[in-house]
């Protein structure tokens, strides 16, 4: 009853707290398109002509004109502009709204990102910060955003979600409406040209808007929404202080290792396919000592095998530790919605053991809303004499530690009482009996409580040294020394129990804590397969492990080498996506245990754990615990993965775009020298004898300036094309940025001698991770353009500065007529010339395109901006530093 009474304190508590706040309603969609923002404004006029206070925050209409009818019919506050890279953007007016402060703001796009200057980067904390100030919000989403669902979305749709709100957002949410819209009707909207223009329709019917895609993105929107309307469920049961009433089945099956373990894992199965039910299988385990180790041993091995067969059958496993079975299984009920407890039928007992307190009789006591499935299944005989194999004998070694405990209290008794005069001998007596329940089990505990309360009476009530009590109150002493005896005895054997089973769980969580930390650290697959081997190795086992397409495929611990029979056995595991060698029924032989890294249906690599060959068995919480760790590690192998890929394809993605811009700009920029060698050339060959040496001479001068500018032009090309070359893939090393620009100033100076450059490092030596011929390529390309733009008498600025710990920035300057503002992105356009400002006529539109180019392919940035003074041009290039690998 008083946890009863807590639960219904904590969820009241966290009730009055999210309702002391801005309450907040999302109304959630599956995809683009489907109503929200309608059906949001809808909601808001009938609360306006309700007489609500609430008004219009931002509402993105995207140009439909349904919703811009709808929109103007509602008060709404003015958004703020904001100055962004020439151009002037809109927010939403955080402060203007806070100052009204309205019942109610509709606040369009949950998941957006601000521009930068905002207070908030995005904008679910502008959201925040309105219900912490008692606002309510009005807000639309589409499932998509969703952090937890990110790689689900991934990998359903091939597109990763940048914009994502986190989960814990959602426990703000009074109220959650599911805007649906089913497929063929959203993809015909799609045609009809009302979620995007003709040609994005196109585009987005090929990719993100294809059928499968929006019918998997409905179901997790459905799903999330029916698991928002569960919770809601049972915290307002736990509110009127009942039990939930679970609206999913669920079905949790309970195997106690006594020899019917496997057959109430099949009947439970059986049960679950009958309800389209989920199932859990879930196994207690408890340690203990004497002669029940056998006993255990065999319980543990036997629970082991029912838990493998639970997983081969499709249901989940769990491990729970304590001795109050009936309470922790009808929390967990209660915590988890099951539906359905099922329990193997109780054997015919014998007199001394009660026929009441079975586990059934014990759940029925809390009144559970759940239904209990009792099934008839045979024990096995050999489990069922064990359960019986002298169950109330205390062990030869509990005996001498009973005894001796007891002689030993009975002892500073006696000297207590004629050398200190100690009255209260009880005392002693009781944390003698405390002392053995915390160090053994409960009837050692017992006994040891007996012992000493014979000890108390013939040593020390009167007349002593007889088994007489002279007065009653000696009656009542011995008596209240007995049951305090037997009482301390049970709590401090109850405590010790219950420090063990939470030694363990500890244990395993803090094992996969450390785990996980360090892998959320890993940069790269080479760094997370060296956490593994450092992590598995902590299990006091040997380690081999295999991921493919590694440079390094094998990461073992010392002295480790495979037979040809083990190798065999990790070939069939990476194939086949299972398990094999020891502690499985596939390749037993073997002394190696081989675990495959799953990650989304899909092997990504083997583990091979070997324990000492003295070593026969292993307890279940340590098998449990490894594969929680393959399970871990194969998550992040996966993580790694995906994030090169994405990277990959970025650098797909810009090199595409830059050897486009290279075969564009053949014809256009090689035309230009070509022609001049052609012209002068022929100029000389036809007219040479009437022309005089100084002449001939410029013509042969302007032939190699020409012919050093198609040189340059060239070399642009092939190093462009070498940066696709063998998957396009960037030929990185570590090369300082003092080499780096001193190479790209004197290849400039061998060209145009007279130029002069003023170069600005910094005091510490700074290096790159790069493909040094490009990014010198990127360089002088901006050092020829701003050479030829700025006037000769002026030099050029090149400055390096640590912005970060993880970026440089390399900012050249020139001081010519500069670029207007509302062209300084266009001139990294191809084939952009201007006819005014620092470019004049010597544009030819490729330069700094394929700069651009070049700073994406290795994720920089570059951007231009005024000058010094508003003088000139400064072009700033922004590089990762990416620190090399630990």
């Amino acid at each position: 009853m008083s946890a009863s009474r807590n639960n219904k304190a904590n969820v009241l508590l966290q009730h009055t707290q999210r309702y002391q706040s801005g309450r907040l309603t999302i109304f959630l969609g599956a995809a683009p398109g489907v109503g929200k923002t309608y059906a949001m404004l809808v909601r808001a006029h009938e609360l306006h002509l309700q007489g609500t206070d609430i008004v219009i925050g931002y509402v993105e209409t995207h140009g439909r004109m349904e919703t811009d009818n709808l929109v103007a019919g509602l008060p709404y506050i003015s958004r703020k502009t904001i100055q962004y890279q020439g151009h002037q953007l809109e927010e939403m007016d955080l402060d203007a709204v806070l100052e009204k402060k309205p019942s109610i703001v509709l606040v369009d796009e949950f998941a957006h990102t601000n521009m930068p200057g905002s207070r908030h980067e995005k904008r679910w904390q502008d959201i925040n910060e309105l219900l912490d100030a008692g606002i309510d919000v009005f807000t639309t989403m589409n499932i998509q955003h969703l952090e937890s669902l990110n790689d689900v979305v991934y990998q359903i749709t091939g597109i990763r979600v940048k914009e994502t709100v986190p989960d814990r957002v959602f426990e703000r949410i009074r109220d959650i409406r599911l805007i649906d819209l089913p497929v063929n009707e959203l993809i015909e909207r799609l045609n009809q040209g009302k979620i995007y223009v003709s040609d994005q329709a196109e585009h987005a019917l090929k990719g993100f808007f294809n059928q499968s895609n929006l019918t998997a993105l409905r179901e997790l929107a459905m799903q999330t929404v029916a698991s928002h309307v569960d919770s809601d469920v049972r915290e307002n049961f736990a509110l009127q202080g009942l039990a939930p009433i679970p609206l999913k089945n669920h079905i949790l099956v309970i195997i106690d290792g006594l020899g019917c373990s496997e057959a109430l894992v099949r009947a439970g199965c059986r049960i679950a396919e009958n309800r389209l039910a989920m199932w859990t299988v879930v196994a207690f385990l408890q340690h203990h000592s004497g002669d029940d180790t056998s006993q255990l041993s065999e319980q543990n091995r036997e629970m082991e095998k029912a838990l493998n067969l639970t997983r081969q059958l499709g249901g989940r496993t769990e491990i729970l530790y304590g001795t109050q079975h009936a309470k922790m299984l009808s929390d967990y009920a209660i915590e988890r919605g099951i539906s359905t407890i099922v329990l193997a039928q109780d054997k015919q007992k014998q007199w001394w053991e009660g026929q009441k307190n079975n586990l059934a009789n014990r759940l029925l006591k809390y009144q559970p809303k759940f239904e209990l499935s009792i099934v008839p299944v045979q024990a096995h005989q050999k489990i069922k004499r064990l359960q019986f194999n002298k169950p109330y004998l205390l062990s030869v070694k509990e005996l001498i530690f009973v005894l001796l405990a007891t002689v030993i209290g009975v002892i500073i008794a006696s000297l207590g009482e004629k050398y200190f005069g100690i009255s209260e001998i009880s005392v002693i007596f009781i944390t003698t009996v405390v002392f053995v329940a915390s160090r053994t089990r409960m009837l050692a505990a017992t006994c040891s409580a007996v012992l000493l309360f014979i000890s108390f009476d013939f040593f020390f009530i009167p007349p002593k040294f007889t088994f007489d009590i002279s007065a009653h109150q000696g009656v009542i002493t011995i008596m209240a020394f007995l049951a305090a005896a037997l009482i301390a005895s049970r709590l401090a054997s109850r405590l010790r129990e219950q420090v063990t089973a939470l030694k363990a769980a500890n244990s395993y969580n803090s094992y996969l804590q450390d785990l996980s930390q360090k892998l959320s650290m890993a940069a790269n697959l080479d760094q997370v397969l060296e956490i593994a081997l450092q992590n598995l190795e902590k299990l006091k086992v040997k380690v081999w492990i295999y991921v493919p397409d590694q440079t390094q495929a094998v990461y073992i611990s010392e002295q480790v080498v495979l037979t040809d029979k083990e190798r065999i056995s990790a070939d069939w595991t990476y194939k086949h996506s299972q398990p094999s060698g020891r502690f499985t029924q596939t390749l037993t032989e073997n002394a190696w245990w081989f675990l495959p890294f799953l990650a989304s249906k899909q092997c990504l690599g083997v583990a091979g754990l070997k324990f000492d060959d003295d070593i026969y068995d292993v307890s279940i919480e340590k098998k449990r615990l490894a594969e929680a760790m393959v399970e871990n590690i194969a998550q992040a192998i996966s993580r790694t993965k995906l994030t090169k890929e994405l990277e990959i394809a970025n650098v797909n993605s810009e090199t595409e775009k830059l050897r486009s811009a290279l075969l564009s700009s053949v014809s256009h920029d090689l035309r230009s020298p070509l022609a001049s060698m052609i012209g002068a050339a022929d100029t000389l060959a036809n007219y040479r004898h009437n022309m005089d040496e100084k002449d001939q001479d410029s013509l042969l001068e302007a032939i190699h300036l020409e012919g050093e500018r198609l040189d340059r032009y060239i070399q642009n090309l092939l190093d462009m094309t070498r940066l696709g070359h063998d998957g396009l893939s960037l030929k990185r090393d570590w090369i300082g940025v003092d080499e780096l620009v001193g190479s790209a100033v004197r290849r400039l100076k061998r060209y145009m001698p007279y130029i002069n450059v003023t170069i600005k490092m910094p005091s510490e030596n700074l290096s790159l991770f790069v493909h040094a011929a490009l990014i010198e390529q990127a360089i002088f390309n901006v050092l020829e353009n701003a050479a030829k733009f700025s006037p000769e008498d002026i030099p050029i600025e090149l400055q390096v500065l640590k912005i970060t710990d993880h970026q440089i920035q390399i900012s050249i300057t020139d001081q010519g007529q500069g670029i207007p503002e509302d062209e300084r992105n266009r001139i990294f356009d191809m084939f952009y010339t201007m006819q005014r400002g620092d470019r004049g006529q010597y544009g030819t539109g490729l330069g700094l395109t394929i700069v651009k180019a070049i700073i994406g392919a290795h994720m920089g940035q570059i951007t231009a901006t005024s000058g010094k003074y508003n003088l000139g041009t400064c072009i700033q290039i922004v590089l990762p530093i990416q620190q090399p690998m630990a």
